[in-house]
């Protein structure tokens, strides 16, 4: 058994179901015959290509160091260190669960895409303690 310290770091990645790929496909799909039947109407393909832009590119990403959030265009990445906390958003309609945003040293709220309530253990055990694990004694 070595102690080199070549154990992998922890980390965890948040990301949207890729089942939305599918209701995208579907979606273009059933789309067709609308999109075929003017001019223009191809603009119609933009909503299935942008849900399956989106499946893609938003995600989560916590490691030891820091969070680093996804989004379409764009991203940041906070240190632990500047998270004081987190705070529980209302249920979504169109996720089902409630959102999960991280509260910064300065007050500002930073939602965190595609973590929910049930993603909180396995937040707060990447953070090394400096989250607490709502589900711990």
């Amino acid at each position: 058994m070595s102690t080199t310290g070549d154990e992998p770091t922890p980390r965890a990645v948040f990301r949207i179901s890729p089942l939305t790929n599918l209701a995208a496909i579907g979606i273009a799909v059933c789309a067709t015959p609308f999109a075929a039947s003017g001019p223009f109407l191809w603009l119609v393909y933009l909503v299935p290509i942008a849900m399956i832009v989106r499946t893609l590119r938003v995600r989560t990403v916590a490691d030891p160091d820091a969070l680093t959030i996804r989004r379409i265009v764009g991203g940041r990445r906070v240190p632990w260190p500047e998270i004081s906390s987190l705070r529980l958003g209302h249920r979504s309609r169109l996720r089902g669960r409630a959102g999960v945003s991280a509260v910064l040293a300065d007050g500002a709220e930073l939602p965190l895409p595609a973590v929910g309530v049930r993603d909180l253990p396995q937040l707060a055990a990447v953070s090394g303690g400096r989250l607490p694990d709502p589900a711990g004694e």
